[in-house]
């Protein structure tokens, strides 16, 4: 008798897989993470939480959602053995969903698999309406199984439990979120957003090292979808090997290249950024970390 065949390897590319919505217009999520991601030279594999016309800062929208799928949708996965390089986690709907998020990395990661974990919780300040204590509670005990996190400053509060102000924040405070967030087990965190003036700064820190304060000069209003092409890039560039301080100033121009271009063409800030006129300048980089 022949052989049996031996089943295809899927495995021999880098990919990704991205849990988040897929949303048709409005530029943020899977509809940012899978060009960005795909320009950086790896495969992008989209997890769809739920599906949406267009995002919730319009007046209205429509949204499916797809939390009665997951299940189904990833066991697929299994049938065909994949594993990835890396997970990269965005919002979620419901406490329901952050169980089914625990359960695909427990079942499509290992030792070598790196997570990030973008906590989406809220902005200036509060919140989001659609977040209970519950959910909160539950991104904490997410943020503890990744490797990256790549909160703004709002997040970061939430995730400390410390207070947020308008006030200039001081280098102490940070280094408390800092502390804080290192103290719930991701190796490397990067805080992004804070506002110091005329600037905008991130707070990042690598394996225990010392943090670093990255500024450059505020360009524009607040943008949908900006949190999304910032985290595709780091995961991207952390399995492409790219040092996590670089990563961190690459991710940062790129953002500020989109919102200016954005600006000169007029965009309105709800549709977040033109990131396809600039995404050819986003250059793919190995590195060796």
């Amino acid at each position: 008798m022949p052989d049996k065949p031996m089943p295809p390897d899927h495995n021999r590319q880098k990919k990704i897989a991205v849990i988040n919505d897929m949303t048709g217009f409005g530029r943020c999520s899977l509809a940012v993470s899978i060009p960005v991601i795909s320009r950086l030279g790896v495969q992008c594999c989209a997890v769809p939480t739920a599906i949406l016309s267009n995002h919730t800062g319009y007046p209205s929208f429509f949204l499916d959602d797809y939390t009665k799928h997951f299940t189904a949708y990833t066991d697929e996965w299994k049938k065909l053995r994949l594993r990835f390089n890396g997970i990269l986690t965005g919002f979620l709907g419901s406490a329901e969903q952050f169980a089914l998020v625990g359960r695909f990395l427990s079942g499509f990661s290992d030792a070598g698999t790196i997570v990030c974990v973008d906590p989406v919780m809220g902005d200036y300040g509060k919140v989001y309406s659609s977040y209970t204590d519950e959910m909160c509670r539950a991104m904490r005990e997410l943020v503890r199984r990744a490797d990256i996190i790549t909160p703004n400053l709002t997040e970061a509060c939430i995730l400390t439990d410390m207070p947020y102000h308008e006030r200039k924040w001081t280098r102490r405070e940070l280094d408390e979120i800092l502390t804080r967030l290192k103290a719930l087990g991701p190796r490397k965190i990067v805080v992004t957003g804070i506002p110091q003036g005329e600037f905008i700064a991130n707070l990042s820190c690598a394996d225990g090292g010392a943090p670093s304060l990255t500024r450059q000069h505020r360009a524009g209003e607040s943008r949908s979808g900006t949190g999304d092409v910032f985290a595709s890039v780091v995961i991207a560039d952390a399995v492409n090997g790219v040092p996590f301080d670089r990563s961190v100033r690459r991710a940062s121009a790129f953002v500020k290249k989109c919102i200016l271009r954005s600006i000169e063409l007029d965009i309105p800030t709800t549709d977040g950024v033109c990131f396809e006129e600039v995404l050819g300048k986003l250059k793919w980089e190995k590195g060796n970390e």
